[in-house]
């Protein structure tokens, strides 16, 4: 399904979200080969409700049935046409299960979809097929009262060619700005605004420009003028995708004024009447500029609206919370594989006595611009009782933007990987071990503030970033820091510390909030030497709502890309997209945002997402879990050879996770590919299942986790597991990566099958023999290979030993005598030996 107006689920109990009903016009870029057409029904409510009111346009109107199952609307398209796309705006009074049909004499009807289990709104279907009648016929109703649509639109292509250059004016009432205006009587907007009796005017000089926002990519068919008596004679007409780059759609010269219409082919969000030459001495002026749009037939994605049925909002009086939250825990506390995908958006304000309990594909978030907004008196937790309190396993789940005051002092989030903590203000301590301080295996905090201490107790490994801490009690191997205040001093030579003053670049993680009742996310900007939290402060930008495509789950990858060509963002909220394309990124600062670890999973061997290299793409907060074909690369940024300067505004990658294998056979050459310059990547976890279903030596086979080509890239807090060949593979030049954690594939059989170029075993991180500058700190790699335990691993980093390549704080592990290490890096450091799981260390290399 694809935006829906929020409708009747603002009395749905479950779905607590609090947005204004609205419904967006029935008209598009292009009229539905449907709106007045005839249309016939089974049956009509009472005179005001007829078939005639559910093809007219008009969302005011509506056709409504008898309060029985088994009834229909019908529509007659005048002649036969090849149908794309059905849009059923429903009134509160929906269908739950119907089908929309296809005839050519509407006798014999032929089903195009088969719709069960709708909720209602604005249902927008993908369709394919050929015939002059559609019709909606309803199965079984929603309510107790009988279907009523506000609008049953029909897009296509009409026998014959296309349906033509659209009649409705797609400028007007739309935001205008121009180069000059003569006074404030004579604005931009006044030429958009529909009334021949105001207009815009600019100064008396050459060159003027008057623009308009479509606010979407359009198919741009005709242009019409009506100038006042200081006209244009030498003009532009030009369009836009981005305000930036222009194209010339239309040049005219020698115009004489008055009104004038041009046929022009193109697209864009943005049109200009570009004047190089008055034809007077005064200024220019225009009364009217009208934008007529395309042949295509197909609707414009919708900005904005409800966010769907997997978020839950609440607010500190909604009714039964905590058991809100205990129903969603039950569902996901060991739900490890599932599909259930939630987010709790907690609206600004005071929470007391909460234990908000976080299980699998959970994430809870404060709906304040700043943490200290959105205030728990009680507690968010992770533990691992459903493990035997073993948190290894406590992946996907995250917390973010809020304050929690702990109802014993100290909170509890005992995680493993892919559960960040971010943006929180722990008024107390923080515990990150189980309850009974069994094995952990995490974790990730960044931009937090701990005003107590901070217990890692059983935790093997952790990465913090920019925040402040109370104190910090102990770590098991690797615990590295970088600008945290109030972090320990680096003691690695006989400790776990690996410590930082600063971070060289770093941008916090997009966010949503809520300015008064209208939502926004919030873009944070990048800082350079960061050290300590970025909030209060804010610097950033907000974006509102209608800028992004919400997608819910059911919408299609086609869909995703037509409002990403349309200049929307994209907030995916919690759910699991099969993608049947790629999707594409091409506009530069596009935001890609995910709730509820929002999952993509590419079928029959596409790639998930390309980014194409362009400045300032935000990509954050969901999952990638490859198809059972192979893909050949899930995630690429940029393309080979790209080399443009991104470092005043680099893409950054945060909390986008990556998985092949454990919920099902999956496949992939490549997971994440990098070859643009300047990107961060802040926080991921690249993972090949060691267990779950479909795992298995070539069953889940993916050679490489993360190849970076692109130069100065940055990775902070970077964990990648299990892969066939190298888990990292860095090619650029002027690399960092801070904090790196890592386990070599379990699985490999033998030492024949990981052995390459007389080496036995791949590097964990592997920087290529080209390389001439790269440095990283605080890197860690585990050998537990249960398949073969005799294997022996060369080293786990193997890099150029070369003046411009310094690396910091390296171990090797061995856990529990699975399989050992020969060195550290390339041939230097003491092998590991027995089963003691004792790290073998090398400070500094060369």
């Amino acid at each position: 399904m694809r935006p829906r107006s929020l409708g009747i689920a603002l009395a749905a109990a479950a779905a607590l979200i609090a947005l204004p009903a609205t419904h967006p016009p029935a008209a598009a870029a292009e009229t539905p080969l449907s709106q007045g057409r005839t249309a016939t029904a089974s049956s009509q409510e009472n005179a005001g409700t007829s078939a005639a009111a559910g093809v007219d346009g008009d969302t005011g109107t509506r056709w409504s049935s008898r309060a029985t199952d088994d009834q229909w609307l019908q529509v007659d398209l005048g002649a036969t046409a090849t149908v794309r796309q059905v849009v059923l705006d429903w009134e509160a009074a929906y269908g739950k299960d119907y089908k929309v049909q296809l005839s050519e004499d509407s006798s014999t009807w032929t089903d195009l979809k088969s719709v069960t289990g709708s909720d209602g709104g604005v249902d927008t279907l993908d369709v394919s097929g050929t015939g002059r009648y559609v019709r909606m016929l309803g199965i079984h109703r929603a309510t107790q009262w009988g279907y009523s649509l506000r609008e049953f639109q029909v897009y296509g292509t009409a026998s014959g060619g296309p349906a033509g250059c659209g009649a409705a004016n797609a400028a007007q009432g739309r935001p205008a700005t121009a180069s000059s205006t003569e006074n404030a009587g004579t604005p931009a907007s006044a030429a958009f605004d529909g009334d021949t009796g105001t207009r815009w005017s600019s100064r008396a000089a050459d060159p003027q420009w008057l623009r308009v926002d479509l606010g979407s990519v359009e198919d741009l068919c005709r242009i019409d003028l009506d100038w006042e008596a200081a006209y244009g004679k030498d003009f532009q007409l030009q369009a836009s995708a981005d305000g930036q780059t222009w194209t010339t759609l239309k040049s005219v010269t020698g115009a004489t004024g008055g009104t004038a219409s041009y046929d022009v082919t193109g697209t864009g969000r943005y049109v200009r009447v570009n004047g190089t030459a008055r034809g007077t001495g005064y200024g220019y002026s225009l009364w009217e500029v009208a934008v007529h749009t395309g042949s295509a037939g197909e609707p414009p994605v919708q900005g904005g609206g409800d966010l769907g049925p997997n978020v839950i909002v609440v607010d500190p009086a909604t009714p039964n919370l905590q058991q809100r939250f205990d129903d969603v825990f039950r569902k996901q506390e060991s739900n490890q594989f599932g599909t259930g995908r939630y987010q709790f958006l907690l609206k600004p304000g005071t929470y007391n006595g909460i234990n908000a309990q976080i299980g699998f594909y959970t994430s809870i978030s404060g709906l304040g611009l700043n943490p200290d907004d959105t205030r728990i008196n009680g507690d968010v937790t992770v533990d691992a009782g459903w493990f035997n309190g073993n948190a290894t396993q406590n992946f996907w789940r995250s917390a973010e933007n809020l304050a929690i005051s702990p109802s014993n002092g100290t909170d509890r989030w005992a995680v493993a990987q892919a559960a960040p903590f971010r943006r929180m203000h722990v008024q107390g301590g923080l515990n990150l071990a189980p309850s009974g301080y069994g094995w952990a295996s995490g974790g990730y905090i960044a931009d937090s503030r701990i005003d107590g201490t901070v217990g890692p107790y059983s935790q093997q490994q952790w990465y913090t970033r920019d925040s402040s801490v109370g104190g910090w009690t102990n770590g098991v191997w690797n615990m590295t820091f970088s600008g945290v205040q109030g972090a320990p001093a680096t003691n690695f030579d006989n400790g776990p510390y690996t410590t930082l003053d600063t971070t060289p670049v770093s941008r916090e993680k997009p966010f949503l909030y809520l300015d008064g009742s209208t939502y926004k996310v919030f873009v944070p900007a990048k800082r350079t030497n960061a050290r300590g939290v970025s909030w209060p402060a804010d610097a950033g930008t907000s974006l509102p709502l209608d800028r992004f495509y919400v997608v819910k789950p059911g919408a299609t990858a086609a869909t995703v890309n037509t409002a990403l060509a349309q200049g929307l963002d994209l907030l995916f909220t919690p759910g699991v997209y099969h993608l049947d394309r790629t999707i594409d990124i091409n506009r530069a600062d596009t935001v890609v945002l995910g709730l509820g670890l929002a999952t993509l999973v590419p079928d029959n061997g596409v790639d998930a997402m390309h980014v194409a290299d362009v400045d300032g793409v935000r990509l954050a907060g969901f999952l990638i879990d490859a198809g059972a074909v192979n893909s050949d690369t899930l995630l690429r940024i940029g393309a080979p050879g790209a080399g443009a300067d991104h470092s005043a505004n680099p893409t950054t990658l945060q909390d986008v996770f990556v998985r092949i294998g454990g919920a099902g056979p999956g496949l992939a050459t490549n997971s994440v590919v990098v070859d643009s310059d300047d990107v961060i990547i802040d926080h991921t976890w690249i993972w090949r299942a060691d267990h779950g279903t479909g795992t298995g030596w070539d069953t889940n086979r993916a050679d490489y986790g993360l190849r970076v080509n692109g130069d100065d890239v940055l990775a902070t807090g970077l964990f990648v597991e299990h892969f066939n060949k190298h888990d990292v593979y860095w090619s650029g030049e002027h690399g960092r990566t801070i904090f790196f954690q890592n386990e070599k594939a379990y699985d490999a059989p033998n030492a024949a099958a990981v052995t390459h170029d007389g080496i036995v075993g791949y590097a964990a991180y592997k920087v290529a023999d080209s390389v001439t500058t790269h440095e990283a700190w605080g890197l860690g790699s585990y050998c537990n290979y249960t398949a073969d335990p005799t294997i022996v691993q060369a080293h786990g980093f193997q890099v150029p030993a070369t003046a411009g390549i310094r690396m910091h704080d390296l171990q090797v592990i061995s856990l529990g005598g699975k399989g050992q290490y020969a060195q550290v890096v390339n041939s230097t450091g003491a092998p590991t030996s027995g089963t003691g799981t004792v790290p073998s260390k090398v400070t500094s290399f060369p």
